[in-house]
């Protein structure tokens, strides 16, 4: 209930003071368990993202922002339960296991999960190479994969900026990708390797950034 009514408050609010430009929500699969996989530019991506999509994206939050106390706490709390945020604790040796877990349980249920393959935003402007662990969760969950391009949010929320600022942002959602061809082989690194790279191409064409590291 709060993620709906939360919902239906901030994507007009969105809508009117970034007025994004939004591609391709078609691409986004009516049914079924789906994986969103964009580039990195601001910390505001996992609000403009899961309020432009057609349906519900969780993506993980710092446990930190679900347990804090007072009006503060429970504004934070609020917040991210209304984006869908799902709280991890990323301060641990299980830290990577631990959030690989929770996106399974998203994904085994149906949902859509968000994740960033880079691993963190990007402090040049260029596309990082992705990391595997988005195409170990695609071949154990055995559903399709949305590229995401997303640009503008580095003008809205700068690295290291306290408070966004309204400047118009840009999210395309590519044609799902599925990967039958490795189907069974999540344990192989070569196969997660490929995915992983097919994945990243198909952002780089969405978002237009150039490649660092590939």
């Amino acid at each position: 209930m709060i993620y709906v009514i939360s919902r239906l408050i901030l994507r007009p609010l969105f809508l009117l003071v970034f007025r994004p430009h939004v591609v391709g929500r078609e691409n986004v699969p009516e049914t079924g368990a789906f994986i969103i996989a964009s580039n990195h530019l601001s910390f505001i991506d996992s609000m403009a993202i899961p309020l432009m999509s057609p349906r519900r994206v969780g993506y993980l939050a710092k446990a930190e922002y679900f347990t804090g106390t007072g009006i503060r706490g429970w504004f934070t709390r609020t917040w991210f339960t209304a984006l869908g945020a799902l709280p991890v604790e990323r301060d641990t040796h299980r830290a990577a296991q631990a959030a690989l877990d929770t996106a399974m349980t998203v994904l085994r249920a149906g949902g859509g999960f968000g994740i960033y393959p880079e691993g963190t935003r990007s402090r040049d402007g260029r596309l990082a190479r992705g990391k595997t662990g988005v195409a170990w969760l695609a071949l154990t969950a055995d559903c399709p994969v949305v590229p995401v391009g997303i640009t503008g949010t580095d003008r809205i929320q700068p690295i290291g900026a306290g408070w966004p600022r309204p400047h118009r942002f840009t999210v395309v959602f590519g044609k799902p990708l599925t990967f039958p061809e490795h189907a069974g082989q999540a344990e192989r690194n070569r196969s997660r390797r490929e995915v992983t790279d097919t994945i990243m191409e198909a952002i780089a064409q969405l978002s237009g950034q150039e490649k660092a590291g590939w």
